[in-house]
């Protein structure tokens, strides 16, 4: 099975931690040339940029705030400016904030679309613009939510902009297949990030025993790594998945449709 990603030039975002950080290490174990690296935080940039680095792979930070319009050409920007393409990319930013049918507000519904769906889609408008001049393939995988079925109810404004991302996803291989660039998603599941525990220990007040008990309660005993959720989307987007596109993979413990 060939997972190599020798000679790619990635842009991934959400790099700084988690899942984004996961495949940024992963794209560097598997022999990616370079990566773009993009997030709020400088300094957690620079550290997972010298992570990549020690791997051999080049790697450069850039610090984006994908709730501003301009995020999108700021990223693809840096990227040709420091590496002259790019070949594939990895859409692992996201904001999971609480808002439900009741109690969310425009200004919440703008600011997790814009992160979630309008800036994802504008960097991944960028890239296939410089594969295709290029004339070159290339692949594109965006991290979902199992929330894209119907979502939790007080998901339903992250839900939205999720599936939003997910029909992206499928229209964007469709139009591009004949180019030859591989678009597919990743419809993740709880999974045990940085920003989960801050979500449910702090934000939501659960603690610190939160985590434990909910891993519990799973079949195989603990949720979701970043680590699983970056073998999946290496597999994307290598040669080993070809010719795989439009795909939407739920990546979760529980089967979508049955209730106990």
């Amino acid at each position: 099975m060939n997972l190599s990603l020798a000679g790619s030039v990635l842009v991934v975002t959400g790099a700084t931690q988690g899942v984004g950080r996961a495949v940024a290490l992963e794209a560097a174990t598997n022999g990616a040339d370079a990566i773009l690296l993009t997030g709020r935080d400088a300094g957690r940039g620079a550290a997972v940029a010298a992570e990549v680095e020690a791997h051999g792979t080049k790697a450069h930070f850039t610090a984006a705030d994908f709730a501003e319009p301009g995020a999108s050409d700021a990223v693809a920007d840096a990227a040709l400016a420091h590496f002259g393409r790019i070949d594939a990319l990895v859409n692992a930013a996201g904001l999971t904030d609480r808002g439900s049918m009741i109690s969310a507000t425009p200004a919440l519904w703008d600011k997790l679309h814009a992160v979630n769906a309008r800036t994802p889609f504008f960097l991944m408008q960028r890239a296939i613009a410089d594969m295709r001049a290029r004339e070159k393939p290339g692949a594109i995988v965006n991290i979902l939510s199992i929330n894209v079925h119907g979502g939790a109810t007080d998901l339903t404004v992250y839900s939205a902009s999720k599936a939003a991302l997910a029909l992206i996803t499928k229209n964007a291989a469709h139009a591009h297949r004949f180019d030859r660039i591989r678009i597919n998603g990743i419809n993740m599941g709880w999974a045990d990030t940085p920003a989960e525990r801050v979500m449910h220990g702090d934000t939501l007040g659960k603690g610190p025993g939160w985590l434990a008990e909910q891993a519990a309660q799973q079949p195989f005993g603990r949720l979701l790594s970043p680590e699983d959720v970056a073998r999946l989307a290496i597999f994307l987007l290598s040669p080993a998945s070809e010719p795989m596109t439009g795909a939407l993979i739920d990546q979760e413990q529980s089967v979508v449709g049955p209730r106990d």
